[in-house]
């Protein structure tokens, strides 16, 4: 085991773990970040996406070392109080039904807003497509990127 230096939500905080630990067990399991949530283990889900200097990463398979120095971000850290664009939206539409997969698809759709406050139809169906929603919410997630463009214009 040994001591890292992580910065998270915008603090600094030190875990001792095992350097092979993939950051979705340091920040569930060592921190209590709970709403990063594990699906597949194999990067193929997306419900474990958070930022890494602003990247949509997957933490399942990223070990913690190759977070060190970097800016993590978490689905707790995108916004304090729930009012990002993306949060309004997906609140404002309803869009979870089991709402497993939905901090990862809210932490990919930030990410996208913020390359491109503009995205067409295609774009965010691309941006979206590497995310598996076992209810099939699709349409529905689609609609609230949407809504969280032009929420962020205002």
């Amino acid at each position: 085991m040994s001591e890292y230096s992580l910065s998270i939500n915008g603090k600094k905080l030190k875990v001792d773990v095992s350097e092979d630990t993939p950051l979705l067990w340091v920040l569930r399991d060592t921190l209590d970040l709970t709403g990063t949530k594990y699906g597949c283990g194999m990067a193929q889900c997306g419900a474990c996406t958070i930022h890494i200097d602003g990247m949509p990463t997957r933490s399942c398979v990223t070990p913690v070392t190759l977070a060190i120095g970097k800016e993590i971000t978490t689905i707790e850290g995108l916004s304090e109080n729930g009012d990002h664009p993306v949060q309004k939206a997906w609140d404002t539409l309803d869009v979870p039904q089991c709402g497993f997969c939905q901090s990862g698809q809210m932490m990919t759709a930030a990410a996208l807003l913020k390359e491109n406050p503009n995205p067409d139809e295609e774009e965010i169906s691309m941006a979206m497509s590497a995310h598996i929603c076992r209810c099939g919410t699709y349409h529905r997630i689609n609609e609230a990127v949407k809504l969280a463009a032009k929420l962020q214009k205002r």
